[in-house]
């Protein structure tokens, strides 16, 4: 067996006939990300590092809701979070509320490695940035102006989204809860595991587009969108409410662990029950096998292994 990575940029409403300049940077930033990884693990990097190394860069990719990308709350404001977790210790870091850390994954794991504590948010966790020397920016860094539009958008529509939509009437937005046009989607996320059967995973993003200052996800929730053991390593993507009140993540564990299910089975379990159109998870196992099911109109994912397999895909 060799290693084995996946991540992704995030599950929603993604047109099939997404306009070629909203479709090729992400589909860029995907490969590139994907290419960090392999090469991470090309160099010898550990399997926790790697998760690590690909989840900066979908960090600092301005397409993707997270880091530089991050939507917007309510008041304009960003407020990120992210989680990391190594399977064959079960140790785990997470954050949130984040205003001005360039790199919340990176936070996350100096919770994990320098702290008794799993999880550290708002002040605190902005105490502690300062304290580990780690990089920041001011807050206006990570306000993009296509994030202003989109919380435009979502206000116009009275209401807090996955995805952005073209402008249609306040009354359909509302009712139907459909889209129609570019998708900036819940989270970015990267799962991998080593030619010895260590995996690990990290998650972040910047939340939901127009969500209440101090709204948590299921991002940093240990076992709802993010989970990893010796049998799986799970980051799932979409509405973080659907996903924490099923802890998709934890699930799909559950069911390798208790009921001997084979990964492809208990990821697409989890997604199939999960309320349509919400979500979509990546997952390696300990044998090196790879899982990206989704139940909305697409996922932006990537894979590769070590026999040379590699997959970019959105829909």
């Amino acid at each position: 067996m060799g290693w084995a990575i996946a991540l992704h940029g995030g599950a929603g409403d993604i047109p099939v006939d997404l306009p070629p300049e909203k479709r090729e940077p992400r589909e860029a930033g995907l490969r590139h990300c994907l290419d960090v990884g392999i090469l991470a693990f090309k160099n010898g990097r550990s399997h926790l590092a790697v998760v690590e190394l690909v989840v900066r860069e979908l960090e600092n990719h301005p397409q993707f809701n997270a880091g530089r990308g991050s939507v917007l709350t309510t008041e304009g404001t960003v407020e990120m979070e992210a989680s990391i977790m190594d399977g064959q210790t079960k140790k785990c870091g997470a954050v949130s509320g984040l205003k001005t850390v360039v790199n919340a994954v990176s936070l996350a794991r100096l919770v994990m490695e320098r702290t008794s504590h799993i999880y550290l948010a708002f002040e605190g966790a902005e105490a502690f940035a300062r304290e580990q020397g780690v990089e920041t920016a001011d807050p206006s860094y990570f306000i993009t102006l296509e994030n202003i539009e989109r919380l435009n958008q979502a206000k116009e529509a009275n209401r807090v989204q996955i995805d952005y939509s073209q402008p249609i009437s306040r009354e359909v937005q509302v009712e139907t809860h459909t889209a129609s046009g570019d998708s900036q989607l819940g989270t970015v996320g990267c799962v991998a595991v080593d030619s010895d059967g260590n995996m690990a995973l990290a998650t972040s993003t910047g939340g939901l587009v127009n969500k209440m200052v101090g709204r948590i996800g299921d991002t940093p929730i240990i076992g709802a969108g993010t989970y990893a053991n010796s049998y799986c390593a799970v980051s799932a993507t979409g509405k973080g409410e659907t996903i924490a009140r099923g802890t998709m993540a934890g699930v799909v564990a559950v069911l390798m662990e208790f009921k001997g299910l084979p990964l492809k089975e208990a990821a697409a379990y989890v997604v199939e029950k999960a309320e349509r159109g919400t979500v979509g998870l990546i997952a390696v196992s300990a044998t090196g096998e790879i899982a990206m099911p989704f139940n909305t109109t697409g996922m932006f994912r990537a894979c590769a292994t070590e026999a040379a397999h590699s997959e970019i895909a959105i829909h």
